[in-house]
């Protein structure tokens, strides 16, 4: 166990972040500041992944996707990916390989974005381009070129 959290599944969500014009948002993780990403989050004992996006987009982003009317586009596309050596003591044992669903969500122009501390120190938007280039993860980069 890590901090009273159970060790987790290899299974969690992409949730890429676009405007109309398809700028998209790129968050700064706490842990790594070379590491920009659209909103991730590990599928908790229970979550349908679905569940799992609207979750981390609030908890993320402080972006209530529901209460704003506003609704995830579900990929029903996995990527797989390594499991940062650094990040394994997380996982459950021999845990090697994630597995990661696909969503997206198109928001206002306008939409206020509150970061989590904890998880994330900056934000920026970019053009689909520039984000694809900046973020950190090949199947971030991907699915972000793919809106």
């Amino acid at each position: 166990m890590l901090n009273n959290q159970p060790l987790r599944k290899p299974f969690s969500v992409l949730v890429v972040i676009y405007k109309k014009n398809k700028d998209c948002l790129l968050i700064q993780r706490t842990d790594d500041a070379n590491f920009w990403q659209s909103v991730t989050g590990g599928i908790d004992e229970g979550e349908t992944p679905i569940v799992t996006a609207y979750r981390e987009l609030l908890e993320e982003t402080g972006i209530d996707a529901r209460a704003l009317g506003l609704t995830i586009r579900d990929h029903q596309k996995t990527n797989q990916y390594t499991i940062r050596e650094s990040w394994r003591h997380r996982y459950q044992a021999n845990a090697l390989i994630n597995t990661e669903y696909v969503f997206s969500i198109c928001v206002p122009d306008d939409i206020a974005i509150t970061l989590d501390p904890n998880e994330h120190t900056d934000f920026i938007w970019l053009t689909q381009q520039q984000a694809a280039d900046k973020a950190w993860s090949p199947s971030n980069r991907d699915e972000i070129l793919a809106l």
